[in-house]
């Protein structure tokens, strides 16, 4: 017989104490700092760009920081209410890999400098246009593009890391569980929009979110045997 888990329990759930510990490995791992001659937790460079990706590989966010990479991240995947998690535009529960371009020349310098957000708003202008070009959808999740380019920059050096164990991995990358995910943030988000006035940024993501949903629903139900698994009635009914 199973023991029942009390309802006294402090430990949070196994999911959330692996993504929480995974998440850290990838936020305290060394990154290089050129300008300092050392290498840094990579989550503590305060300018950088970020982009998250689901079980396919499919990239799904694109951000940008510069108070911390470790602060920003932790906002969306951790529960500290961002606006793209309150308004069900991003799910935790469907990253699986991210994606980090850090950018050490502007450690030193304050969150109002020009040119450093000029720089730091065009990496994220050529993240995000990588991210279109690579998506089965030509889409991504976010509800607003980034800023126009006001500078030419080049993608710098980047880390990218699972933050998935492989037992998470086998619950959470169950097809069916998938699109039951995945249909809950559709319902989820579909009711936001139908209580709120919004922008159509969040019904670009709506439409974005339901031609996932339907892709996934496509592949599992071909991958089963697609029209060949119809039972078919009895001619008396």
């Amino acid at each position: 017989m199973v023991e029942r888990v009390p309802d006294t329990i402090v430990i949070p759930p196994f999911e959330t104490e692996d993504l929480r510990a995974n998440l850290a490995a990838f936020l305290n791992s060394p990154f290089p700092d050129e300008n300092a001659k050392l290498d840094r937790a990579v989550g503590s460079f305060k300018w950088g760009v970020y982009a998250f990706f689901d079980y396919d590989g499919e990239p799904i966010y694109v951000g940008q920081t510069k108070e911390k990479i470790s602060t920003r991240i932790r906002r969306h995947l951790t529960n500290q209410r961002t606006d793209a998690v309150a308004m069900s535009v991003l799910d935790p529960f469907e990253v699986y890999e991210i994606e980090v371009w850090p950018l050490p020349e502007f450690q030193q310098v304050g969150a109002n400098d020009i040119n450093a957000k000029a720089h730091l708003d065009a990496l994220e202008n050529l993240i995000y246009q990588k991210a279109i070009k690579q998506s089965i959808f030509k889409a991504v999740l976010n509800e607003k593009d980034p800023p126009k380019n006001t500078v030419n920059v080049l993608a710098p050096a980047s880390k990218r890391y699972c933050i998935v164990s492989d037992h998470v991995y086998r619950i959470r990358s169950h097809p069916d569980f998938r699109i039951a995910r995945r249909a809950l943030i559709i319902s989820r988000l579909a009711q936001v929009i139908s209580e709120r006035k919004v922008q159509g940024g969040l019904r670009r993501v709506l439409l974005t979110q339901a031609k996932r949903l339907q892709w996934l629903a496509e592949r599992r139900y071909e991958a089963l045997g697609g029209d060949a698994s119809i039972e078919q009635e009895d001619a008396d009914g």
